[in-house]
């Protein structure tokens, strides 16, 4: 059995990685190579960390990894491969939900901390080639961003766009961006330079291939990777039985005019049959129609195919 074929964007490995107490020092790391705070992160508490026994049992995929700094800052940070028209919508969602879950009934608004969103994305969401973006509240004519608003901030990855060669791979996000890429094509025993010299990026290898190693954590990785290859297909599939259906209903809505501009309102009937017939059938009906004199006509040429 492979150990360095693992991909940490798969939800279980993610959580599994930046998401357990044991290695809460990873978290650190990636969130400071997006954030770049000053001073850094030193601490955080996991609100929701990574536990086997219960993603195994549980009916529900927690998607997100949330945590709180020494600080006070509470952070929402996600991966997400799959593309996803609405995920701006999700994000806010997602944001705004933790921001505001930090309130019980009757608790005052100063109880509110900082919340900021990091969302690791698989695919191209925004138009130009920028990897990461930030954004916060501002006034739209001073581009003045008050402290009293800086309360919410969210924070996009763009993975797929992330292309720097070895050399020019100088920063914590530039390295922590290649291993969610290449993972699975480094060896912990061997790795370049540019990565050999950060520790948490070097534990985090380790780490997924110790997971790799691990029968039981193995087999959910397996799981979720089959589940997201049956939802691919079957997502294809319905995005094929879409554009058949469109094109049928496009090329009955032809036949149709084209046969009540020439034989004038079309029976109930004959609309009814039209319906059942392939976009193939309903080409060749639309061909024969010029030759036709009347609906008598098409009534035949419909007994006959």
């Amino acid at each position: 059995m492979s150990a360095d074929k693992l991909n940490p964007k798969i939800d279980f490995v993610f959580r599994r990685l930046f998401g357990s107490e044991e290695n809460k020092d990873l978290l650190i790391s990636l969130i400071n190579s997006v954030v770049d705070p000053s001073p850094h992160i030193v601490d955080v508490t996991i609100k929701n960390p990574f536990n086997l026994a219960d993603y195994r049992g549980s009916k529900e995929s927690i998607l997100d990894i949330k945590a709180v700094d020494q600080n006070g800052i509470w952070y929402d940070v996600e991966m997400q491969v799959e593309a996803h028209v609405l995920y701006g919508r999700r994000a806010i969602y997602y944001l705004s939900k933790t921001y505001a879950d930090q309130l019980e009934s009757g608790d005052s608004y100063s109880k509110l901390n900082t919340t900021i969103g990091i969302h690791f994305l698989d695919f191209n969401y925004f138009d130009d080639d920028r990897v990461l973006r930030r954004f916060v509240f501002k006034d739209t004519e001073t581009d003045e961003a008050p402290e009293a608003l800086g309360c919410i901030q969210l924070y996009f990855v763009e993975m797929a766009k992330f292309n720097k060669d070895w050399p020019e791979i100088r920063t914590a996000l530039d390295r922590w961006t290649t291993f969610l890429n290449k993972a699975r094509d480094l060896n912990s025993t061997s790795l370049p330079e540019q990565m050999a010299d950060d520790p948490a990026v070097v534990k985090a290898l380790a780490e997924l291939e110790r997971i790799g190693l691990n029968p039981e954590e193995r087999e959910i990785y397996e799981g979720e990777v089959k589940k997201r290859m049956i939802d691919a297909i079957q997502l294809k599939s319905a995005e094929e039985r879409g554009m058949q259906q469109g094109m049928q209903q496009g090329m009955q809505h032809l036949v149709l005019r084209q046969m009540s501009h020439r034989f004038g309102e079309v029976p109930e009937r004959l609309s009814a049959r039209l319906q059942n017939l392939s976009t193939e059938v309903l080409d060749d009906l639309g061909l024969e129609l010029f030759q036709f004199k009347s609906y008598a006509d098409v009534e035949r040429w419909l007994t006959r195919h």
